[in-house]
């Protein structure tokens, strides 16, 4: 039996806490995490350093994230906003995209970069929507109008670009019609283990028993979840599909039934976020610049030529169909929108393996690609929250919003907003000078009955505690009165107790 060594994958666990340590020390980089975990996989990897290797550990622990990587991409989705006004507008938007991928998919190839022009079309028209939401969400416009569409968006050029590479380029038979029958019959069963799980988790005896065993060490609900996740990733690998197709159709089918249901439970998504994002996914980032060949993209001219045209090609591909959504939100923010829609890096990863693998591109151009989605998450992102409104400041740099310019009042009505508002500033201040003028009359009340009980004290009068009580109390009931005579609110009326 061969000896297993988990040096390797010790290495890359101390590498995935050092990526965020290091970007909350140095706040000011403008690099999101996993970026910077492919850059140190190269790092580590064969190509500086040599102190990891691809080994069966680390392979295996690598297609476990990749699959996990794809079912949270799916939990992510929002399919009821796919069906709404946005996202009618992002799917026009991103058939201009596909439109425009062909026909750069169809330049590039006849310029001789080593990529077939369909397969350079769907990674073209990708994005990757779970680098975009962190960056809704620090710049608070997760939940606006332009949050909305970037996601909507987002979502539908990542659920397409998966299905079309897996029907295209993943799948084991050879003839279109086998492809599409076996993609037809996939997606028909995973209809029917929808429909089926959504009645069974309509039961109130299941809701209570998953209830009831979330929060215990069975964890029921994520027990479920990602058993789900493997068992369609295992359907799809049995159809002669990818099995990131199964893991991401998973994800979608969880995010219907459970989060979006009567009363999704408020940690469930975020256990899952945590075995993922706290230890499968950064091993995947990591994996990947392993893997990159950075020796072969440094030493070919050819390759490094690659770089620049393939991020032009995104940014062409991905922005300018950005165009349609100025009328909504303004050019700015459609530019902002743009930007983010360029910014692509897991499906680039995901489809560079598969491309190898078939054969669709070379080794050295999917290097090339993988630089250019590096590229891509590093610098627009960057560009766009320049558009953007900053948490600290609340500065926001848009044009004036058309939707906002149509409802906007004239100069009469603001002239008469203004009048109302002096109005009532004015009748506040008549109304706060009686109530000034009252509070004044009851203090000079107190100061005259302490006066009257100077003479008193000295016939010989002794007034102790509970007497000082009972004066009081009689000055705040007289107190009282007097307001009620003055038009204030008369207390409650009590009888006097004398002693």
């Amino acid at each position: 039996m061969p000896t297993v060594s988990f040096s390797g994958v010790l290495i890359i666990a101390l590498v995935a806490v050092a990526v965020p340590v290091l970007l909350a020390l140095v706040r000011r980089l403008p690099v999101p995490g996993p970026v910077l975990e492919v850059v140190a996989g190269i790092l580590v990897g064969p190509a500086v350093l040599g102190w990891v290797h691809l080994d069966a550990s680390i392979q295996v622990l690598s297609d476990l994230s990749l699959g996990m990587l794809l079912f949270l991409a799916g939990l992510e989705i929002d399919v009821q906003g796919l069906r709404g006004p946005l996202g009618r507008l992002a799917g026009w938007a991103f058939g201009g995209s596909v439109l425009l991928g062909l026909a750069c998919g169809c330049v590039l190839s006849l310029a001789g970069v080593g990529a077939r022009p369909v397969f350079l079309a769907v990674v073209l028209t990708s994005t990757s929507a779970g680098l975009l939401l962190p960056l809704l969400k620090d710049a608070g416009q997760q939940h606006t109008r332009f949050g909305q569409l970037v996601m909507a968006a987002g979502a539908l050029a990542e659920l397409v670009p998966v299905m079309m590479l897996s029907l295209l380029f993943s799948a084991t038979s050879r003839t279109s019609a086998g492809r599409l029958t076996s993609l037809a019959t996939f997606l028909a069963l995973l209809a029917v283990i929808g429909l089926a799980l959504g009645q069974v988790r309509n039961l109130a005896a299941l809701d209570r028993m998953l209830d009831r065993l979330e929060d215990r060490s069975a964890q029921l609900r994520v027990r479920a979840a990602l058993t789900l996740a493997l068992a369609f990733a295992v359907l799809a690998d049995r159809f002669g599909f990818a099995s990131i197709l199964g893991a991401f159709a998973a994800g979608s089918l969880v995010r219907t039934i459970d989060l979006t249901g009567r009363a999704p439970h408020p940690q469930f998504q975020t256990k899952l976020e945590g075995i993922g994002f706290g230890f499968l996914v950064p091993v995947f980032f990591i994996t990947t610049g392993v893997q990159i060949d950075v020796r072969a993209l440094v030493t070919n001219p050819v390759a490094l030529a690659e770089v620049p045209l393939f991020l032009a090609a995104l940014l062409v591909v991905r922005s300018l169909p950005a165009v349609a959504y100025i009328r909504l939100i303004g050019r700015r923010r459609a530019a902002a929108a743009g930007f983010m829609q360029a910014t692509t890096l897991t499906f680039v990863i995901v489809a560079a393996q598969i491309g190898i693998a078939s054969g669709q591109i070379t080794r050295t151009t999917g290097a090339a690609l993988l630089a250019a989605g590096l590229l891509s998450a590093a610098l627009f992102p960057a560009v766009s929250l320049k558009l953007l409104p900053t948490p600290a400041t609340g500065v926001v740099h848009r044009d004036p919003d058309p939707a906002e310019a149509a409802v906007r009042p004239g100069p009469r009505i603001r002239a008469a907003q203004a009048h109302d508002a002096d109005l009532r500033r004015r009748v506040a201040q008549q109304l706060a000078v009686p109530r000034d003028q009252e509070v004044r009359g009851v203090r000079r009340g107190n100061q005259d009955r302490r006066a009257a009980a100077g003479p008193l004290a000295a016939v010989g009068v002794h007034a102790d505690r509970g007497g000082s009580r009972a004066a009081s109390s009689y000055a705040r009931r007289a107190a009282t009165r007097a307001g009620g005579s003055r038009g204030g609110v008369p207390g409650p009326s009590r009888p006097v107790l004398s002693r």
